[in-house]
Formats: structure tokens, C-alpha cells, sequence
């Protein structure tokens, strides 16, 4: 089934993970790395939730869930190893109109998380809608042998140009164009950059 891509401001808003585990605790990381406010839920974790927890990076609630740990949340992540809970989880989000994210069985849910190359400000979205993850961070990896950290740079001189413009006052379509203009220039040099790195090899 086809998905919406979106990227969402995350920055301040209340996450829940239910779950202590690996899959947990890279949900977890993203959530962080977003900017939100993340609630985990779990009687038993891994070592590095327990960490984050004690730093008071993340809330920590050590039991198993209830549907008050949804409370105020924008997004809740069903990551526990055990399918009946997760199924909760899911079906009370739905109910609350939550966003949910179910990692065993992502057709519960209402979004899922793609695979990310971030360069910078950059970022590349890789997805499968949950069919096959793994197939989407093999694809991601791809792209990370020929998207490097020169992308991002070249991301922060086009903006910077797009910015003098919108000062300037000129007219829009004249502005986007000029600014395509040096885009594909960017691109373009980076691109015979990677392909002559791969003949040399």
C-alpha cells in the first residue's frame, strides 16, 4: 500500500517506545536524534537504555505498559517482544489518534521508520513501508558509497545563495531557476568527482 513521505517536526513533542531491546533502542536514538521528548516503557532493557535513563536523556518507566503511558504523546513505537502487547499498544494509539509505529508487525500501525543517509542537512529517505526493512538499509548503504558528506556541503552553499536572493527582491520564478541552475552545476561536479574516484579504484 502506498505511504504519505513526510517529515516531521519532532522537536519538543512527547514520544513513547514500549520495549527495552536492540530494535528499541535504535527507535529510541532516532527519536532523540529528532529532537523529541522520549517516554520509554519496558521492565527489562539493554544496558544503553538503562544509561540514557540514568543521564536523564530519556523518562523511564521499568514495568510493562499501560494505556496511560500514552498520554500526551504524538507518536508512540510498539518495539517489545511480545506481539500481544505491541497489538495493544497499536490498537490504543489508533483509538487515541496517535501515530504508531509497530515493529513486528508494521500493517498495525499507522507510519513506519525509513532508513536515513543523513549528510548534513541532507537527508535520504528509504522505505519499503515496513515490507522489508532490511531491504531498505541495504539500499541506504548504497547510496551512503556515492551521497558523501560533500552533498551536505554543497546543500549549505545552495541555500546560502537562496537566501542573498530572497533579500534581493527579485522575482521568484527567476529566482528558482538561477538557484536549479547552481544546483545542477554542484551536482553535477559532484557526481564526476564520485565517478572518477570509482575508476581510479
Amino acid at each position: 500500500m502506498p505511504h504519505l513521505p513526510l517529515n516531521i517536526d519532532m522537536h519538543d513533542r512527547i514520544a513513547l517506545v514500549a520495549g527495552g531491546g536492540q530494535v528499541a533502542c535504535r527507535k529510541v536514538k532516532a527519536l532523540l536524534a529528532s529532537g523529541a521528548c522520549v517516554r520509554v516503557v519496558t521492565p527489562v532493557m539493554v544496558p544503553e537504555i538503562s544509561d540514557l535513563a540514568a543521564s536523564g536523556v530519556i523518562a523511564l518507566c521499568k514495568r510493562r505498559y499501560q494505556p496511560g503511558d500514552l498520554d500526551n504523546c504524538f507518536l508512540a513505537v510498539a518495539a517489545t517482544d511480545d506481539a500481544e502487547v505491541n497489538r495493544r499498544v497499536a490498537a490504543d494509539a489508533r483509538q487515541r489518534g496517535i501515530l504508531v509505529a509497530v515493529a513486528d508487525a508494521p500493517e498495525l500501525g499507522t507510519c513506519t521508520f525509513p532508513a536515513v543517509l543523513r549528510r548534513g542537512n541532507l537527508e535520504i529517505s528509504v522505505s519499503t513501508g515496513g515490507r522489508c526493512p532490511a531491504f531498505a538499509l541495504l539500499v541506504r548503504d548504497l547510496l551512503a558509497g556515492v551521497i558523501g558528506d560533500d552533498y551536505g556541503i554543497a546543500l549549505e552553499r545552495v541555500a546560502s545563495e537562496r537566501e542573498k536572493l530572497l533579500t534581493e527582491g527579485n522575482d521568484s520564478t527567476y529566482n528558482s531557476q538561477l538557484v536549479r541552475t547552481i544546483a545542477q552545476r554542484l551536482i553535477a561536479e559532484l557526481s564526476a568527482k564520485t565517478e572518477q574516484n570509482v575508476s581510479e579504484d
